[in-house]
């Protein structure tokens, strides 16, 4: 099989926390070509977060700050009823944090993604969605937003002027409607490898994926997420790489490979 099709592989990185270790972002940097590194929020300090940005660069993957509510004993799954001015204040502080380790190691914020129960959120809640875009907007207009497709999130990104991204998760069971299944939920999170990575290559050269019923959801995506904090994270995320460019699929940031 063989095909014209690209597609970004990326991951949530910079989530370890002092002396807590979560993931092994150094081998997932050797798959990825995109980084949803921590901010601070939600997961991550100062010190791993420049330790992601510095082995970020050293390996061309493009990094992007990924934003969250202010939960560090949740993880950011937790979800936040916040004034929405407070909440693009939020944000502005996180992908400022972020760019200032971004440029100590010789690069930038590329893109933002939002984490977590801001990231399922904001696919319906239109105040929280136009509160992140605000941010985003007043701090760079030229920054892609990754977000779920068909979201309310990256339809408020569009009208503001942002660009958005649609992004696929490989490892995540989608409900008939297109979106996640609740972490809540049984198998709401899959693991097998093999599995993982042949719903990839579907979604990258089909456009579509199974839900949870078994029906078939259109799905275009440039960009699949790899959870990072999953169990065998780094094997999960081989075999869909291996998987896609056996495929043909070529893997490759959205921004054209540009890691700069």
């Amino acid at each position: 099989m063989t095909t014209s099709a690209s597609i970004d592989l990326n991951a949530d990185l910079g989530e370890s926390f002092g002396r807590w270790t979560l993931g092994d972002d150094d081998a997932l940097l050797e798959v990825i070509t995109s980084a949803n590194v921590a901010c601070g929020f939600h997961a991550g300090d100062p010190t791993v977060l420049r330790r992601t940005c510095e082995r970020a660069v050293e390996r061309g993957v493009v990094i992007g700050a990924q934003v969250g509510y202010r939960d560090l004993a949740g993880f950011g799954r937790r979800f936040v009823d916040m004034d929405p001015h407070d909440l693009t204040n939020d944000v502005l502080y996180q992908i400022g944090a972020l760019e200032a380790f971004a440029r100590v190691a010789g690069t930038r914020v590329r893109y933002v993604k939002p984490h977590g129960a801001l990231y399922n959120a904001i696919v319906h809640h239109e105040a929280q969605a136009e509160a992140v875009a605000d941010a985003v907007r007043r701090y760079d207009p030229t920054l892609p937003v990754l977000g779920l497709p068909g979201s309310v999130w990256l339809a408020v990104a569009e009208a503001a002027g942002l660009v958005p991204v649609a992004e696929a998760f490989a490892d995540r069971a989608y409900t008939p409607e297109g979106t996640l299944v609740s972490r809540r939920e049984p198998d709401a999170v899959l693991h097998d490898p093999d599995e993982v990575a042949g719903r990839t290559v579907r979604m990258a050269t089909r456009h579509e994926v199974v839900a949870a019923d078994g029906s078939l959801v259109a799905v275009r995506a440039g960009s699949v997420c790899v959870h990072g904090d999953s169990p065998g994270a780094v094997a999960m995320a081989t075999a869909v790489r291996r998987r896609l460019e056996e495929a043909g699929v070529r893997v490759v940031s959205f921004l054209g490979g540009d890691a700069g």
